[in-house]
């Protein structure tokens, strides 16, 4: 049977091959089961509700796309995206996290109709690769300055916005310390560093008492509270229509980025370096987003971690199928996750935000037309803490500065009418 759906002769693989190669795509993306309660309880949410729906959309898209389109690529809930929903949606539009959901399920089914009818190669290609990689940067800043907040070490000031906060607190000396570990580990090459480090520094908490001991495992909490529960009442308006864009565009692009990145580490590329049943796994990305709203989280979407599956061997859709079973197992462990303190995961935003920072090597310095707009997405995104706002002022800027230098042959119809949509937004939104 696994030979069938797989062809794990085929791709010159075997079982255990690919059972190590989930377990390890497992182990450096396992701490998603922590961090996204955590932030998306900031949103209102139940934290044992919002852990099994975490669990379980991860479950599910791994299960998906390893069926699907048999590639050795997970899926769970994607960093960035959970903030944008918890502090941009819910904190700073004021909506109901429930409305946010019901943002999450209609990108979702975008993202679905954009795979079926083959239009997504239009939309990615419409958009700069400058812009692209100054999205993923001003995300992974945005992270950044949430862990820092977290972990106490910037603090509000009325004369400077931000200041240093108390930088001895015992919050704010653990998160140092574990985002210390995550890089030490991971340059020694070890797979879990990050899972790891939050339960290192978890465990300095007890010993230190400053945190509680609930238990290591125990039957999953309900998942009442979040299933189901997404408001499509609200999602129509133009405010909300952009939060809807903001999350379909994120998603877009961050799997885009990831299957590509996937690819190439696995050699899955054809001839004509393009990635077969491409659709089909756009396909299992969207069904996951669509999935993990019913359920009660934030986006789902391809996790750039599969590469480490990748390199251990993983070669098919059984290592996703792997992942999404232990995903299921981890439900069982959630007094572990309900224990975790901001400062533990801290860190980890912080690691997370380098990752995503390191594509700005890539950009065209000397060409200052498409330098500034990747400094204003990068700048504007975490310092008014919207992921939304610095992609439409990104955008904006993009094609504002190619007008007016004369480099019109830069622009694209897609570019001018995503720029005209979000100046329309600020000007009557």
């Amino acid at each position: 049977m696994l030979e069938k759906l797989f062809k794990l002769k085929q791709n010159q693989t075997s079982l255990k091959q690919e059972a190590m190669a989930g377990l390890t795509t497992f182990m450096t993306m396992a701490y998603i089961i922590f961090v996204n309660p955590m932030m998306l309880a900031d949103a209102g949410m139940d934290h044992g509700a919002v852990f099994v729906a975490t669990c379980l959309a991860t479950a599910v898209g791994c299960i998906v796309m390893g069926l699907m389109a048999n590639y050795p690529i997970a899926l769970a809930p994607g960093m960035g995206l959970n903030a944008f929903f918890t502090y941009t949606v819910v904190g700073e539009m004021g909506y109901s996290w429930e409305t946010a959901l019901g943002a999450v399920f209609l990108s979702g089914i975008c993202f679905l109709i954009l795979s079926l009818v083959r239009i997504r190669e239009w939309i990615v290609n419409s958009i700069p690769m400058s812009l692209r990689i100054g999205i993923a940067a001003g995300i992974g800043l945005f992270l950044a300055l949430i862990g820092l907040k977290s972990a106490g070490i910037v603090v509000a000031s009325p004369a400077t916005l931000v200041t240093m906060g108390d930088i001895t607190a015992f919050p704010a000396v653990m998160a140092v310390l574990g985002f210390f570990l995550i890089i030490a580990m991971v340059q020694r090459g070890m797979k879990s560093a990050v899972i790891l480090s939050i339960l290192i520094i978890t465990g300095l908490g007890l010993l230190f008492g400053d945190v509680h001991y609930n238990g290591i495992v125990s039957m999953p909490p309900s998942i009442a509270p979040t299933f189901m529960q997404m408001d499509l009442s609200q999602v129509f308006e133009v405010t909300m229509l952009s939060v809807v864009f903001a999350f379909l565009f994120v998603d877009l692009f961050d799997t885009s980025g990831t299957l590509v990145a996937v690819a190439q580490r696995g050699g899955f590329l054809d001839e004509n370096n393009r990635l077969p049943r491409l659709n089909r796994a756009l396909t299992a990305d969207s069904l996951a987003t669509i999935a993990g709203a019913a359920l009660g989280t934030s986006t789902t979407t391809s996790y750039i971690e599969s590469t480490a599956g990748v390199s251990a061997g993983g070669r098919t859709g059984l290592t996703a199928v792997v992942v999404g079973l232990l995903f299921i197992l981890a439900l069982f462990v959630s007094p572990l996750a309900g224990m975790i303190p901001a400062y533990a995961t801290a860190g980890t935003l912080f690691y997370v935000a380098i990752l995503m920072m390191s594509g700005l090597v890539h950009v065209e310095w000397e060409d200052l037309t498409e330098a500034a707009p990747v400094v204003i997405v990068c700048i504007l995104m975490p310092l008014t803490f919207s992921i939304a706002t610095g992609i439409a002022l990104g955008i904006i800027s993009y094609a504002a500065i190619k007008l007016l230098t004369g480099r019109f042959s830069d622009l694209n119809i897609g570019v001018l009418v995503l720029a005209a949509m979000f100046v329309a937004k600020f000007i009557y939104a």
